[in-house]
């Protein structure tokens, strides 16, 4: 994917990962109009509504495959726009101007500044009220929030963080400097469509009203094997930026606790380090021997993310290095 020599794509893809993240750090998220997880989170919503039954089915395998096909159409398009717009970025600007120019493409697949501030922003309004707090919490997650304590809102938060510490910043990044732009833009499309099309039962209202028992399952499980990897890298920095030791059994009961393969290793991850019980009601609970989160958990929580960010930039920065002085040594 990337140009030859290998070390001049090294550089190229991590200098252009570099060049997100100073954006985002910088300016954050781009307009609507321009911001392609909102065209993709546009054409889902319209085709959903067309796909998934408007009524409870039993064994729908019609909106399945149907829903199915639709993935596999918008995700195509997906990979040919951004395969197209890296092939003419890399074949006609200057190396140094090609890998500015994906760092900008790159940004909005990643969304690292706006998590930490809705996550702080959740905190800020439960120092007002618990009512606060909650109505807050509900612009991050999908769950009911109206009867959660002021401890459960925090859980809901830390979990939020640590899943989509995965989901917005590592996976993204990882899909990038496995298979480029198109990597990174096909793993957003298909995070998105798990948001939107995965999760069973009835979402939207009205007439707009679907079912999404089995019109989901082909995006569940698309986002479910793009996810194994970046899941398990995000645990893992976690722990290693915090040089903390956890016990791998019982971040392995946590990873199996939560009905995502996937979730439950970040969110098991950051609830051993601070030692805290999370979970959702009725559903799982991780790490049960800890306490309710409190306010200073919350900005640790934050800590530990922020490092882990800091993490893959230095990463990025040795691999950059490496690669330079691999053009020396020639």
């Amino acid at each position: 994917m990337w140009t030859h020599p290998w070390w001049a794509g090294l550089a190229m893809a991590a200098a252009a990962g570099l060049v997100a993240l100073a954006v985002d750090a910088l300016w954050g998220e781009p307009p609507a109009w321009a911001h392609p997880v909102v065209w993709m989170g546009r054409a889902l919503g319209a085709l959903g509504t067309r796909i998934a039954p408007g009524d409870l089915r039993r064994r729908d395998y019609p909106a399945f495959w149907a829903a199915a096909l639709v993935w596999c159409v918008l995700a195509a398009l997906v990979l040919i726009v951004a395969g197209s717009l890296q092939w003419l970025l890399l074949h006609h600007l200057p190396p140094w101007l090609a890998a500015l120019a994906l760092g900008g493409l790159l940004k909005p697949l990643l969304a690292w500044r706006m998590l930490h501030a809705e996550v702080q922003a959740v905190e800020e309004a439960l120092a007002e009220s618990l009512q606060a707090g909650r109505e807050r919490l509900a612009w991050l997650v999908s769950r009911d929030t109206a009867a959660l304590s002021a401890a459960e809102v925090r859980e809901s938060a830390i979990e939020s963080l640590a899943e989509n510490l995965s989901d917005s910043v590592v996976a993204p990044l990882v899909w990038f400097a496995l298979l480029g732009l198109p990597g990174a833009a096909l793993y957003r499309f298909a995070n998105t469509a798990d948001a939107m099309w995965g999760y069973p039962g009835w979402r939207g209202q009205g007439a707009a009203r679907r079912h999404w028992q089995w019109a989901g399952k082909w995006a569940a499980r698309a986002d479910d094997a793009l996810s194994w990897l970046p899941a398990r890298l995000t645990a893992a920095l976690l722990l290693v930026t915090a040089a903390r030791r956890v016990p791998a059994a019982g971040l392995r009961r946590d990873a199996r606790a939560t009905p995502s393969p996937n979730g439950g290793w970040p969110m098991g991850a950051m609830a051993r380090l601070l030692d805290v019980r999370l979970g959702k009601p009725g559903a799982y609970v991780l790490n049960p021997q800890g306490q309710p989160p409190q306010s200073a958990h919350m900005a640790l929580a934050l800590v530990h993310a922020r490092n882990v960010v800091r993490a893959l930039a230095c990463i990025a920065l040795a691999a950059m290095i490496f690669a330079f002085l691999t053009w020396m040594r020639l």
